[in-house]
């Protein structure tokens, strides 16, 4: 009962709010139809939406559900002992989350928040200062732009969710200040980037452990002319190609070797958390192309940690491969609304030892309304080869109905 008490604090003070704008309207009737008539509301791509006439204001409330079953498990086996616990079946609300934003006094003051109603979190609280498009600011807590299979919304996903390299390389959800911006001349002179700094310590965390930030950079190339954005699926058909080339960087020290929604954490092999233990230095170069119906995607990460109370160093790399197509393009008897997608994954967690893991999984979407209301099947093969404990394998079946409302 305690992790749900800010969620109904909030429900408390809406409550308070709309009591109180209730008594108002009774002892003040014309001036709030008055009031009410300088508003419009529709329901659109971002939820249920209010905007002033003058278009100053707007207020944008989003809903959003994702029911999963799985068999063997859910999580991904990344270590030998992985395998023996994935063995049963699973069927929950994996995500369940409220999401409000809008811009208020000027168009170009915007503001958005999200929280999750199944682990009462509060996801992502951010201010973002966008008057001019090579220069905007953004402040608060937000997933940082390392990363494209990271950035992309869980709920925008060709798979189940995201490959096996996301819970070693993803810099997540982290609180600090970001400058970014897009530059652009005609043609391929077209190019995006992103500079921040962050407390480096996770989702919920207002200071790091110790004096040192988190210094992260994002560069573009939009190769087309196009920015398209952090999404898969080429939903709207592109007439013309769109792509992109990317690399990005970060440092960070911290006693955390990973982070996740739930914060700063650790892999294996670094449970020891001590101030300023680790040391992270990690880069990224991705690539993505939609082109009728075609969609690609690929990521190769570097990541070192250095142990400085162990004296060690390690060395991580992976790689993915993402393709998806809307198949109707090429044939006219296959279904409209779905996806056929597929991905290989390769990670190996020391790049001194011989082990490593690959993934293979195919997925197929059912488009009922984009990805705002979709059905997903994969089935996945996880193949482990270890140094000095042999190797593991395990299928996997997942199905998914993810729904915004």
């Amino acid at each position: 009962m305690k992790c749900g008490f800010p969620f109904l604090r909030f429900l408390i003070i809406i409550a308070v709010c709309l009591n109180a704008s209730v008594s108002f309207s009774q002892t003040n009737e014309e001036n709030s139809e008055d009031v009410l008539q300088d508003w419009q509301f529709q329901y659109g791509a971002n939820g249920f939406e209010f905007r002033s006439r003058d278009n100053q204001y707007s207020l944008q409330i989003q809903s959003r559900l994702q029911f999963r079953f799985a068999t063997p498990g859910d999580n991904d086996p990344l270590s030998f002992n992985d395998f023996s616990e994935n063995s049963g079946n699973v069927f929950k609300i994996n995500r369940s989350r409220i999401k409000v934003g809008g811009h208020a006094y000027k168009p170009w003051l915007k503001y958005y928040w999200e929280y999750d109603l199944g682990q009462s979190n509060l996801l992502d609280y951010r201010l973002m200062i966008e008057p001019w498009e090579f220069l905007n600011f953004k402040i608060g807590q937000f997933k940082v732009e390392y990363s494209r299979e990271r950035r992309i919304s869980s709920g925008a996903q060709q798979t189940v969710d995201r490959s096996i390299l996301n819970k070693a390389f993803t810099v997540d959800r982290q609180q600090g200040i970001e400058l970014y911006g897009r530059l652009r001349r005609s043609g391929s002179l077209d190019f995006n980037y992103w500079l921040g700094v962050f407390t480096g310590a996770g989702r919920g965390a207002t200071e790091n452990d110790s004096k040192d930030l988190m210094y992260f950079g994002r560069l573009q190339w939009n190769i087309f002319g196009e920015n398209i954005g952090f999404r898969s699926s080429d939903l709207s058909i592109h007439k013309k190609p769109g792509a992109i080339i990317a690399v990005a960087g970060s440092t960070n020290r911290s006693q955390h070797t990973r982070f996740s929604s739930s914060g700063g954490g650790f892999l294996e092999g670094y449970e020891g958390q001590n101030p300023g233990q680790y040391h992270l230095k990690q880069a990224n170069i991705e690539t993505a192309l939609v082109y009728q119906g075609f969609s690609w995607q690929s990521e190769i990460h570097w990541k070192k940690i250095e142990d400085r109370i162990n004296l060690r160093e390690t060395n991580l790399s992976g790689y993915y491969l993402q393709a998806g197509y809307l198949v109707h393009q090429t044939f006219s008897w296959w279904p409209k609304p779905l996806e056929i997608a597929a991905r290989y994954a390769n990670y190996t967690p020391n790049t001194q030892a011989e082990s490593n893991l690959d993934e293979m999984t195919l997925a197929f979407n059912w488009f009922f309304k984009g990805h705002r209301n979709k059905l997903t099947m994969e089935i996945s093969e996880f193949d482990l080869i270890t140094e000095d404990l042999g190797t593991k394998d395990e299928l996997r079946f997942r199905i998914q109905w993810d729904i915004s409302i």
